[in-house]
């Protein structure tokens, strides 16, 4: 299964032609042939020290070796829905253990085998190739997230194996050693669910869907499982584009189609998906994931009206004139934030609110009553978002006359 390219072949032609030398001929019997001769050999020597010189250390000269990234040793495949998901984690080193200056890039490698065929010793070929410029938008959580989708003819044997090995390249001429192989047998998988739908209460969000109308044959419906993330607004000039907190994550099966999520936070976004599973004998296999619902889990639940609320008329005194004291109980909420006071002359009239800003205490002094007038006091609670509870039981007091 080994595709990789060889290295150059390293050479030194310069201390070769040093040793070989130029061609020397007896000189001609005269003073400037002498002359000649003796320049010539004097040249000679003098180039091939130089030469030699240059090639006393030990070995021929070698070219920078390349980068060659270690092995992929965590390689995982399953089927998903009508693809096989591969993952994997890059090696951030080389072979040499230095640490790699970029992503390198990634060979997948494939061979499809009929149903019961062994898997030792096959004959793989690279399928697919991703760039180092592009690696980076297949992380998920700091893993390689791959899908290899699964054409029809391979489904058709009912049960086919897909062999699949990686490895990565650092250097155009030298790749990774091979990673560990894996083989995982795929069927025709279910067909989505249809129809998801969300109803959001104070504690949970509800969510509800259509069963799949048909299941592949030789196949039976296992159930469903359902995926959630979170989702954040992303400021500034793209804020309308929401953005992934995290990869999906598993919530739990379930063997109807409905599912409640109980571990929400209210003012959160959340995009729930679906699968449906299908049983073959000992295995199952799971759909693609169903159009994504997003869900807002906005805090529009009221806090409960607050109880027993009292009014009492308290005379004037040299200290304080005559007013009215409202006191009631506190309220149990986790979300509570205040009180609003409202009075009215007319029992049945719902009244104006009598405090500006919202009471923190559970208490209130109307000093702005009038004698010989009856008054009727409602209290509400007030939460986070700025739900307002119902109106408490009413409380009537009535100012003497002068």
């Amino acid at each position: 299964m080994d595709n990789r390219d060889s290295a150059p072949p390293s050479a030194n032609l310069l201390c070769r032609v040093a040793f070989k030398g130029p061609k020397i001929t007896t000189p001609h019997q005269s003073d400037h042939s002498h002359a000649s001769y003796a320049l010539r050999v004097t040249s000679y020597v003098l180039a091939l020290t130089l030469a030699l010189a240059g090639c006393a250390a030990p070995g021929d000269p070698r070219p920078p070796q390349p980068v060659v990234p270690k092995a992929i040793t965590d390689l995982a495949a399953r089927q998903a829905g009508d693809g096989v998901a591969l993952t994997f984690t890059l090696p951030k080193e080389s072979v040499e253990n230095e640490p790699l200056d970029q992503p390198p890039a990634v060979e997948i490698f494939r061979a499809v085998l009929p149903p019961g065929q062994r898997t030792t010793k096959v004959k793989t070929e690279l399928v697919y190739t991703i760039p180092s410029a592009l690696v980076e938008t297949y992380l998920e959580d700091g893993r390689m997230r791959f899908v290899d989708p699964i054409h029809t003819e391979q489904l058709s044997a009912g049960g086919a194996q897909m062999v699949y090995l990686a490895r990565t390249r650092a250097a155009r001429w030298r790749s990774s050693p091979d990673s560990n192989v894996v083989t995982v047998r795929v069927f025709a998988p279910p067909e989505p669910v249809t129809g998801l739908r969300a109803t959001v209460t104070e504690t949970s969000i509800e969510l509800t869907w259509s069963p799949p109308l048909r299941l592949p044959a030789g196949a039976s419906l296992a159930g469903y499982r359902v995926y959630r993330v979170v989702i954040e607004a992303e400021a500034g000039p793209d804020a309308r584009k929401p953005q992934l907190k995290s990869a999906p994550e598993l919530l739990g099966p379930t063997s109807s189609t409905s599912y409640r999520d109980s571990s929400i936070d209210l003012g959160r976004t959340y995009l729930y998906q679906v699968s449906s599973v299908a049983q073959y004998e000992a295995d199952s296999v799971e759909s693609s994931l169903s159009a994504p619902l997003e869900v807002a889990a906005r805090d529009t639940f009221p806090p409960a009206a607050p109880q027993n609320l009292v009014a009492v008329y308290v005379p004037a005194t040299p200290q304080a004139p005559a007013h009215v004291e409202l006191s009631w109980s506190i309220s149990p909420e986790s979300d509570w934030v205040g009180y609003r006071v409202y009075r009215s002359e007319q029992p049945d009239a719902p009244g104006q609110p009598r405090n500006a800003d919202l009471l923190l205490s559970p208490t209130f002094r109307d000093m702005s009553v009038v004698p010989g007038r009856p008054y009727t006091y409602r209290v509400t609670s007030v939460d986070r978002a700025g739900n307002e509870s119902a109106p408490s039981a009413a409380a009537l007091v009535e100012v003497p006359a002068p």
